[in-house]
């Protein structure tokens, strides 16, 4: 008679059995727990965008897409900074006292959390059209007392260096300022809603 080393035909078939289930519940399981993750382009559309504005030079803009919409970074240089009180008169929301376009740590004559950098949507709130940018103070075609700012040329609607809607136009509201704070001195981080200079 041999002497059995304990480890029997049975015992091999039942860990093999064993481990091939569990191989087969791993691969099951696996698309069903990515299933809870959002999709890359849903995470993309909500999550906070940062930008690095340390290249960015005095009157300089770039744009930059979160939530499928356009934002405009300006760093306003020192003349920009100047025109902002010359044009209050011609505004119809001067002091952004209308609610829920823009945070409260941007409720200010910048409309912005530090003065230099303004942060707005690029959505001209009349139609949805993008407003482009016209720096240039007094041209021929937008007139003297142009103090540089956004034009909507869809149907006409004006915007100062800070957002600030024109008076007589068909946008019924300044741009609106989205949630952003600074996570250094020279990174932007949009989507976040702290006021943390």
């Amino acid at each position: 008679m041999t002497e059995s080393s304990g480890f029997t035909r049975r015992h091999f078939l039942t860990v093999a059995t064993a481990v091939t289930a569990g191989a087969g519940a791993a691969a099951t399981a696996v698309p069903f727990v990515k299933s809870f993750k959002p999709s890359a382009r849903a995470q993309a559309l909500g999550a906070p965008v940062e930008r690095d504005v340390s290249k960015l030079e005095p009157g300089g803009m770039v744009k930059v897409e979160w939530r499928g919409r356009a934002i405009f970074i300006v760093r306003r240089s020192d003349a920009m900074l100047e025109s902002l009180g010359s044009d209050l008169d011609l505004l119809e929301d001067p002091n952004s006292e209308e609610a829920d376009q823009q945070p409260d740590y941007a409720a200010n004559q910048y409309r912005s959390i530090r003065p230099e950098y303004l942060v707005v949507e690029g959505v001209c709130t009349h139609l949805g059209c993008a407003p482009t940018a016209r720096f240039e103070m007094g041209t021929a075609d937008l007139g003297a007392d142009w103090p540089g700012g956004f034009l909507c040329a869809c149907h006409g609607s004006k915007f100062d260096l800070a957002g600030r809607v024109f008076k007589s136009v068909p946008a019924p509201a300044n741009l609106k300022v989205p949630p952003h704070r600074y996570v250094n001195d020279t990174t932007i981080l949009i989507g976040v809603d702290s006021g943390s200079a």
